[in-house]
């Protein structure tokens, strides 16, 4: 069977967001008498939703104290409100990304988003970076009862989209796509630039490894051809 549907995460897979999320944890720290932390250290902690990157930001502090969940609540409502102020405005696509994104789209393949993301912010996102018209779904961090690491954002896309788990595609950067995406029986390629809390995409169990968007599309387009030659 060949590939209709392609998924995409977003964060680190399609799009290089640290440069505002960066911003945003940095404005909560500050608000809250914190120091501003690297970047670098940052990145590490986007993969799982904002709340848990709140979680583990507050969690970077000289005391080493865990934040409760009331100072997690204050913290993602700061969070929030910087991100809103900053989203999507040094946010860049990745190499590639776009000529991929072309090439699936002039190839017939329906398209989705699968996030982690909430709504508020992946939808303003996909507009400011220019890519929302690509997609015929996207399914974000609120949309179903659970989200990545669980199958069901994958698995709510497909059915979004009138595909089976082995007509769909997943594409993705991180241990949360390679594990929700092969729990939902679909096939995953990963991309080795994006976050993954800090590790090495090869230890993914993943169906392959890709450079970029625009080898993954290459990549199907092989595997289109192999299957017609059967």
């Amino acid at each position: 069977m060949t590939f209709t549907t392609i998924l995409f995460d977003l964060d680190g897979t399609l799009l290089n967001t640290i440069p505002d999320l960066s911003q945003a944890a940095n404005g909560m720290r500050q608000d809250l008498g914190l120091a501003v932390l690297p970047e670098s250290t940052i990145a590490t902690y986007v993969g799982k939703g904002t709340a848990n990157l709140v979680k583990r930001t507050l969690s970077n502090n000289p005391t080493g104290t865990q934040p409760d969940q009331d100072d997690i609540e204050r913290g993602l409502s700061l969070f929030n409100r910087h991100y809103h102020a900053c989203n999507g405005r040094n946010s860049v696509l990745y190499p590639g990304a776009l000529e991929g994104l072309q090439a699936f789209s002039q190839a017939g393949y329906k398209m989705a988003i699968v996030t982690n993301k909430p709504t508020e912010f992946t939808l303003p996102l996909l507009e400011h970076t220019g890519i929302a018209s690509f997609f015929d779904c996207v399914v974000c961090g609120d949309t179903c009862e659970q989200k990545k690491p669980h199958p069901m954002p994958w698995l709510h896309a497909c059915s979004m989209l009138n595909a089976t788990t082995q007509q769909a595609l997943a594409i993705g950067d991180s241990v949360n796509d390679a594990l929700s995406a092969r729990a939902a029986g679909i096939t995953v390629l990963a991309v080795p630039y994006g976050y993954n809390e800090g590790m090495d995409v090869r230890d993914l169990e993943v169906d392959d490894i890709v450079t970029s968007i625009a080898e993954a599309a290459r990549w199907a387009d092989h595997r289109k051809t192999e299957y017609q030659e059967l």
